[in-house]
């Protein structure tokens, strides 16, 4: 299943897409606001082609409501951490983003105040659906209920400022997610999927996820060790090279009107315009 959440920010209605691609109304199923174990109880067994059709092009949401956890992993791609000039970590370096970074897959980023360093990253998306602590590699991927696209966009500037990465990756509008949650049985293999990042029409990202350092069944294990996951946390599993922060010799940051399009194999696209702070000075 293709699950997602579709209209205006805050008045989101569930939805489902269709085998031809079309966007199906959940809302006579599932409660707008059910959390995911709810939403996949529900729709068990449901035929999309079944439902009413929605029509235009509506905005799309976050996939789903009730995300409690946003764990990133860092440097979990050889070629990104050979770019980066660093070595390859021993274990997953594990960090958590603020709730309030959560933006919808084509949202506005907004740049922070005092940004000169904002960056891009196309993650693969892991959600838990069955609670996970002290779980093995060979169950690991049996707490998984599906994967989405995510936009780990970063500020370097504040990410380097201290050994702690955590306020150069949660400032609002920093994590776009979706545009859909594609539950496992369609994704047989999170292990070879191709991704990519364009920056105003240019490639800056291509990578598939066998690069990857430790891999999702590895990740979600690991995690488990240290926090207990719970259905509806996302786990985003590191981005490929590409990114500004790494381009010789000369490094290349985001900056208002800057477009980027994001994509994973059998996950959607997002897309995504950078917009300056508009608050309080």
């Amino acid at each position: 299943m293709k699950l997602c959440r579709y209209g205006n920010k805050g008045q989101e209605k569930p939805g489902i897409i269709d085998g031809a691609g079309r966007l199906r109304d959940l809302s006579g199923i599932v409660a707008a606001a059910d959390d995911l174990s709810r939403q996949l109880q529900k729709v068990a067994g449901v035929k999309p082609e079944t439902l009413p059709l929605v029509n235009g092009k509506p905005r799309f949401g976050v996939p789903w409501t009730g995300i409690g956890k946003f764990v990133a992993i860092g440097l979990n791609y050889s070629d990104h951490a050979k770019e980066a000039g660093l070595a390859l970590p021993s274990e997953p370096i594990v960090f958590l983003k603020a709730n309030t970074c959560i933006n919808g897959p084509d949202d506005d980023v907004v740049q922070p105040k005092k940004s000169t360093k904002l960056d891009w990253e196309v993650e693969l998306g892991v959600v838990i659906g069955a609670q996970a602590q002290y779980v093995s590699e060979a169950d690991a991927l049996k707490h998984v209920v599906g994967y989405c696209i995510v936009n780990d966009v970063s500020e370097r500037s504040f990410q380097m400022a201290t050994s702690q990465w955590d306020k150069g990756m949660g400032f609002d509008t920093a994590w776009p997610i979706g545009p859909w949650l594609v539950t496992s049985d369609e994704i047989r293999n999170p292990q070879d999927l191709e991704m990519a990042l364009e920056v105003n029409g240019k490639r800056m990202q291509s990578g598939n996820t066998r690069t990857m350092v430790f891999g999702v069944a590895q990740i979600v294990s690991h995690v488990s060790h240290y926090m207990t996951l719970l259905p509806g946390d996302l786990i985003a599993t590191g981005t490929p090279p590409g990114v500004g922060m790494g381009i010789k010799p000369t490094p290349l940051f985001l900056k208002p009107g800057d477009e980027m399009r994001l994509t994973i194999a059998g996950l959607g696209e997002q897309r995504q315009k950078v917009v300056a702070y508009g608050g309080p000075k």
